[in-house]
This record gives C-alpha cells, structure tokens and sequence, in this order.
C-alpha cells in the first residue's frame, strides 16, 4: 500500500491520489450510499501506511503507533473509547461506529489489515520467515476481499469456499514483487528468511541466479491463484463485484506478464505500464469473457460504468 498523498483527511482524496483505481471502483460500484465508508476504510489504512513508512520515524515510535491505533480500535468496538483522537483516527472511529453488523465484513477488513500494519511496523529492517510471508498474504487478502464483499453486492451470494482469498493472495503476491527494490529501500525484504540462507545470497541480490528463480516461482503461484480466483468471482452473485475483481486482477496480471517478458529480473518500477490502446483491447476482451457472459452485461446499463473502471487500469 506504499505512496504518497495529499496533506488530507478527507478519506476520498486519500483514495484518489493512492489508487486511480480503487477510487474509481468505489465511486461506480459500491452499493447505492456506501461509497463514503468505502473511502473511509481505504483512506484511513492508507494514512496509517503511509505513517509507518515515513523514514524519519524511529522504530519505538513507529511501534507505539500502531500499538495506539490498535486500542483505538479495540476501545471503539468495545463502546469505552473517549479519549482525544487526531483527524485522521477520526475516520477510524467513525468507520467502526458505523458498523451494526455482528463479525460483519467491515470487522474482518479492519482487524486483518490492523494486523497487517502491526507485522510492517515490526518487520521493517529485519528479515521474514516463509510462514510469516505466507500468513502476511493471507491477512492482506482476507481483508481486501472481506471489504469488497462488504461494499460491493452487500446483500448478494458468495461462495464461502476454500478459494475465496486466492484472487487477493496472487494479487499481493505480484505486488510484493512489483516493489521489491523500493521495499528493498526502505528495509522492508519479500523474501523468506530460509531461501535466502538456503541458496547463501541477501535482499539485494536480484540478478542472481537463486534470486530469479523464486521470484519465476512466485509469478507462477500468483498465476495460479488468479486462475482460481476467477472461478471464485464466476460464482458471485454481484455483477458489480464480478466486474471490480476482474479489473482487480487484470491490473496485476499486467505486470506478471512484464516479469516474466524480463525473464525474472525484476524493474526498479512498473509505473506507466499501460500501451495506449491497452485498455480498450482488455474492456472487450473481458465482456466477452465467461465470467460475464450469462449476465449478458454488454447489453445493460452497467456498460457504460464498467468503462469507466476499466478506462482507469
């Protein structure tokens, strides 16, 4: 979730100067009068992210704010916070003051990524091992996908199946490749401890031979994990999810296909990826894929929003 934003705490504009994207998905495809927590969950964890990223903060005090929010969060749930908050936990409080729903998406969105932060906080400059990666990944997508459930098709069918988390998992996982040199930079390393002392090479060695191997590994597994996924997103019952995890998953496979074209070296960015008519030869591709073609939805007035979020890839 690394980037840079406004000097805001308007949870919109936090989404929009991150995430072209996720804005525009919010904007045009969250239920009708759910958009503004949508902006809210978004834009609160990507304040927070942003916070434990600044390079100026010391360890103790990166710590020591996490270990806050997660009181804060503890405190609202349990209806006994009263305490002076900033702006920006502001959003927080509201988001959860909100909530009315009994272990509801929005709980399972904010305690996973709550625990996605305390592990950055305390993993920055120090090494991982394969299973802490591995739960690392499965607390990201828990959340990403609890939230899109949350705000998109609320009241819609999903399966509740083993393969509901594989879309988010590969997503994270080509992330996590797609930042390896700024992550390298600012001490946070995607890399398990054990392959590395395994196949005796560092963080930093990119070029390597051992290095090149796992990340084609990787781009392998994420492949796997969008292709399940899709049968996932087959079964749910919301057009308007199906469209926003496919866009989703495109966005990445993009740059899974770049590695791979580099034969597994990885770029210093992936920014500006898009060839100009790329987007409209996916915006086609997609409405004629299976995951749309029962819902007929080139014919309905989604269309037109659908080319909207697609135009923004």
């Amino acid at each position: 979730m690394r980037g840079k934003n406004p000097n805001s705490t308007d949870p919109a504009a936090i989404t929009r100067a991150a995430s072209t994207q996720t804005y525009y998905t919010i904007l045009f495809l969250a239920d009708r009068g759910w958009a503004g927590n949508a902006f809210r969950a978004y834009g609160y964890f990507r304040w927070l992210d942003d916070q434990l990223d600044n390079d100026g903060l010391k360890r103790q005090t990166r710590l020591e704010l996490v270990k806050r929010q997660n009181q804060i969060m503890r405190s609202t749930y349990t209806n006994y916070f009263d305490g002076p908050v900033q702006a920006e936990e502001r959003i927080l409080v509201d988001l959860i003051h909100s909530d009315t729903e009994e272990n509801s998406g929005l709980k399972q969105y904010i305690d996973s990524m709550m625990a996605v932060m305390e592990f950055d906080a305390q993993r920055r400059g120090k090494s991982i091992s394969a299973g802490e990666l591995d739960n690392y990944s499965i607390q990201l997508s828990r959340a990403v996908t609890e939230a899109m459930h949350y705000f998109i098709g609320h009241d819609k069918k999903s399966p509740n199946s083993e393969t509901r988390y594989q879309a988010v998992i590969g997503a994270h996982i080509t992330h996590m490749l797609r930042d390896t040199l700024d992550d390298i930079r600012s001490g946070y390393y995607n890399i398990p401890r054990e392959y590395l002392e395994t196949h005796s090479i560092t963080p930093r060695d990119i070029n390597s031979e051992p290095y090149r191997k796992w990340v084609e590994e990787r781009v392998t597994q994420a492949r796997a994990c969008f292709e399940a996924g899709r049968g996932y997103v087959a079964k749910v019952e919301s057009i308007r999810f199906r469209m926003a995890a496919l866009a989703y998953m495109k966005r990445f496979e993009k740059i899974l296909s770049l590695i791979e074209m580099d034969h597994f070296v990885l770029r210093p960015n992936y920014e500006n990826i898009k060839p100009a008519r790329e987007g409209k030869r996916f915006k086609w591709a997609w409405f004629g894929s299976p995951e749309f073609s029962s819902t007929k939805i080139s014919s309905s007035p989604l269309r037109s929003v659908y080319n909207q979020v697609v135009e923004k890839l």
